[in-house]
């Protein structure tokens, strides 16, 4: 491709709103341009890229068993009705009407669609197992797109789809997932780690998430140094300091003045944060037939501790959570910084397990101004849930091994979920099995995002001067540089050579299969060296009138500050030979990954 036809600029600076190494340097470079908030067009470069991005995820699913289908990006709202998820899904999800009135869904999922096809096509015990995967568009209308390709609006996904007799089996392709993954982004030559993590809106038994660990992520992962521990911090269990065990005393009601948050009154009873027990008033959505219900609820930590708001769902099934307007608090009969389910009537009582064991605790009083000493789990109070609702932090215990764990930013790349029998029994995709008996299709969904992935691989691979392709994905694998004789000595002749060389090399080059990006403006050498660096391609080759008199062309790896000549003799076989060098340097990545529970 010729620089002179390539349908992009690059830009000497980016806009002022990319927030991000990979939004700056792709807006630079020319790959991406942005159409609205979180929408954007991929350029040929970025096309190109994308397209060996997924051809690498094509060749690692089929390797397990995959087979490539397309299923449509508008669905029929009935399908989602089915599974109840039209009602539990908020303002996310892309609704609208078709010309006939009926509702219709853009997709961001396709658990449903896959779901559908299954009752219509397995009926047998002798169709399973099956692996579906797909790369498809889809729509979540993000409130907060940021980071160019990181956080989007409309994205492409590859998603697979497992379909299994028995858990049994499910566990196998979960597992086949589990390295297909790593090998895809080995091959991309992204570093990633699997952490355990939530299921979220999709549900299921078990999901891992592949973290890409970088400060311009909005995941927290919390890492054990020295086990094989590491979760998401949505849902990362620790082990809790437990309480010194006391003789159970009795209440006592004790004036508090403006001591409304536990530090306060920690300071004004001289006591530890530990010695009380901390209040968080939320409105959970629950599922409620075809939509949502709110429900007030009332959760309890220990006052060194805070509430995890996705462990807090996931124990009370609430699909969303807010807090609680002060109104609210106070029509159940709490007082705003002073309240205690002790005593109180009509709501969801949720407590953190680390509480039945810390005895005589300081709770409000629901009363302005007091709190009560010696409150205890059991005598004075109970609850309608009790579990795991705290955050662990950077410092908290590994609930394995009880190292102190530290904290990572990260960018989730993939994620996997075993999803079990929820959509196929809600859908009634059941077969026949082999014992006569009429059982459920159990279910897996993985999912990676092409873009995303392409973003990461830019935050990854650069440096000051631009982007560092790794040549799997790079749109092309070799620059080459046309400086023609410029100047009053320079004659058309010369001038003619050293272009009709550049042409030769070209077409030698792309003869073997290499693919070249030939910059043949009229630019200086200057703006083409820059550019050269901004578009990041994994080999340069500069032809030059100099660089002939030394005996060649000038060869530099982007990845390399050193520059060399190379001979013309033989210059497609030393290609050749540097490009299976950077080949191998990512298939050494390549290596069998341990599962981790």
């Amino acid at each position: 491709m010729r620089m002179t036809q390539l349908f992009s600029q690059t830009l000497r600076e980016a806009p002022a709103e990319a927030d991000s190494a990979s939004h700056r340097l792709l807006l630079r470079a020319g790959f991406i341009r942005q159409l609205a908030a979180g929408i954007f067009s991929y350029l040929p470069l970025a096309h190109r890229s994308l397209t060996k991005i997924e051809n690498i995820m094509r060749q690692e699913i089929e390797a397990i068993g995959g087979q490539e289908i397309t299923m449509p990006v508008v669905h029929p709202a009935g399908l989602w009705q089915e599974t109840g998820r039209w009602g539990q899904i908020g303002a996310e999800m892309g609704r609208f009407k078709d010309r006939s009135g009926r509702d219709m869904v853009l997709a961001m999922t396709h658990e449903e669609v896959v779901a559908d096809l299954v009752r219509k096509e397995v009926h047998s015990y002798r169709q399973l197992p099956q692996l579906l995967y797909h790369i498809q568009t889809k729509w979540r209308d993000d409130p907060r797109p940021r980071a160019g390709l990181i956080r989007v609006r409309e994205f492409t996904m590859k998603d697979s789809y497992s379909l299994d007799r028995d858990l049994q089996g499910l566990d196998q392709q979960y597992r086949a997932h589990y390295q297909a993954y790593f090998n895809i982004f080995n091959r991309c030559g992204l570093p990633v780690r699997a952490v355990r993590a939530d299921s979220g809106m999709m549900g299921g038994s078990m999901a891992h998430e592949y973290m890409y660990l970088t400060a311009v992520g909005e995941d927290t992962i919390l890492i054990c140094p020295e086990c094989s521990y590491a979760a998401n911090r949505q849902i990362a269990k620790f082990k809790k300091t437990p309480a010194a065990s006391e003789e159970l005393l009795p209440s006592e009601l004790v004036a508090t003045p403006q001591a409304k948050t536990i530090e306060a009154l920690a300071e004004f009873l001289d006591i530890p944060r530990s010695k009380t027990a901390k209040a968080v008033f939320m409105i959970g959505s629950l599922p409620q037939g075809q939509g949502l219900e709110e429900h007030f609820i009332f959760a309890v930590v220990r006052g060194d501790m805070d509430v995890n708001e996705t462990k807090l769902a996931n124990a009370t099934g609430a699909l969303e959570l807010r807090p609680a307007l002060e109104e609210e608090i106070l029509a159940v009969g709490a007082a705003p910084g002073y309240a205690s389910p002790v005593g109180l009537k009509d709501v969801m009582v949720v407590v953190d397990d680390a509480i039945p064991d810390s005895p005589n605790l300081v709770a409000g009083a629901n009363r302005e101004g007091y709190h009560l000493r010696n409150v205890n789990y059991g005598r004075d109070y109970q609850a309608d849930i009790l579990a795991d609702i705290a955050s662990a932090e950077a410092g908290s215990a590994c609930p394995q091994c009880g190292a102190s764990m530290h904290a990572e930013r990260g960018v989730e790349v993939g994620n996997i979920f075993q999803l079990g029998t929820r959509y196929s029994e809600a859908l009634g995709c059941y077969f026949l099995d082999q014992d006569g008996l009429s059982k459920p299709v159990v279910m897996g969904s993985y999912g990676i995002g092409s873009g995303r992935l392409l973003a990461c691989i830019a935050e990854e691979h650069h440096d000051e001067y631009g982007l560092i392709w790794p040549v799997s994905v790079a749109p092309y694998l070799v620059h080459i540089v046309l400086l023609r004789p410029k100047g009053s000595q320079a004659t058309s002749q010369q001038t003619d050579e050293i272009s009709s060389l550049a042409d030769r090399i070209v077409t030698e080059l792309e003869k073997a299969g290499i693919s070249v990006l030939y910059d043949d403006r009229d630019e200086s050498p200057g703006v083409k060296f820059n550019d050269a660096d901004l578009i990041g391609l994994p080999l340069r080759l500069t032809v030059s009138e100099r660089a002939l008199k030394q005996g060649g062309v000038e060869f530099k790896r982007r990845d390399r500050p050193d520059k060399s000549k190379l001979p013309l003799e033989g210059l497609l076989h030393t290609i050749q030979e540097q490009i299976r060098a950077l080949e191998m340097e990512l298939e050494a990545r390549l290596i069998e990954v341990h599962f981790q529970e």
